[in-house]
Formats: C-alpha cells, sequence, structure tokens
C-alpha cells in the first residue's frame, strides 16, 4: 500500500489499516519519504496525488479499486469489497474518490490544525 505520509488524513487513515491488519496482510510504503520506492513507472508527486496499491498479482491498483483491494485483505471490510463488485458501486465509488482529491488539502489542514489543538492542550499543565 503507497500513501502520503506527509498528510494527517492519510496518516490517520493508515493508522486505522494497521491497527486493523491483525494478520499482517498488508505492507505500507510512505512516498513522501526522500528515499521511498514509488509504483513501477510512477513518480514520487505521482504516487502521493491518488492511493495506490500493489496487488498480490503485481498489479498496481489506484483510486477506488485500491481501496476495494484493501478492503479484500481485511476481514472486518469484506463485506464492503463484496458490495463494490455490484456493478456501479465501483465507478460511483470511484466518482466519489475523483470528488474527494481536490478537498483533500483543505481536509488535511483542518485534521493537521485538530491534531495540533489536541496536543497543546493535552501538554497544557492541569490545575
Amino acid at each position: 500500500m503507497y500513501y502520503d505520509g506527509s498528510c494527517p488524513l492519510c496518516r490517520a487513515e493508515i493508522g486505522y489499516y494497521r491497527r486493523t491488519d491483525e494478520a499482517g496482510a498488508l505492507c505500507f510504503v510512505d512516498v513522501s519519504t526522500a528515499d521511498a520506492a514509488a509504483p513501477d513507472g510512477m513518480t514520487q508527486r505521482e504516487a502521493m496525488q491518488r492511493f495506490h496499491v500493489r496487488a498480490g498479482d503485481g498489479r498496481v491498483l489506484s483510486g477506488a479499486a485500491a481501496f476495494v483491494e484493501v478492503w479484500r485483505r481485511l476481514p472486518r471490510w469484506r463485506w464492503a469489497a463484496r458490495l463494490a463488485s455490484l456493478p456501479g458501486v465501483l465507478a460511483g465509488l470511484e466518482l466519489g474518490y475523483r470528488l474527494f482529491l481536490p478537498v483533500r488539502p483543505f481536509i488535511s489542514r483542518r485534521v493537521a490544525r485538530l491534531q495540533q489543538r489536541r496536543a497543546v492542550s493535552d501538554g497544557a499543565p492541569r490545575g
């Protein structure tokens, strides 16, 4: 799984996947680091713009198809992967993902601000 570790929203989601991947079925690659290996034929910038997963057969999936591949690997999410296999559902998920991408930077900044506020309030002396 290739993800943008510089994005607070992405880090939060990946943290969730790490916690729920009890079988260790997923491999996590932060493509925002200088030494990260992006998927074959892809620049680091391209890898950071969308969510990517290398499937078991070697194919690199992107966007909604990548999420569905992750869901197939997580027992609690297999129902969502089955739902995505119904006619038209994957196309709808991809449309939603494409609509989300332009607002991701805004949401990420909001998440970062909330995390900073929590860190400051957690570190504040109690009295």
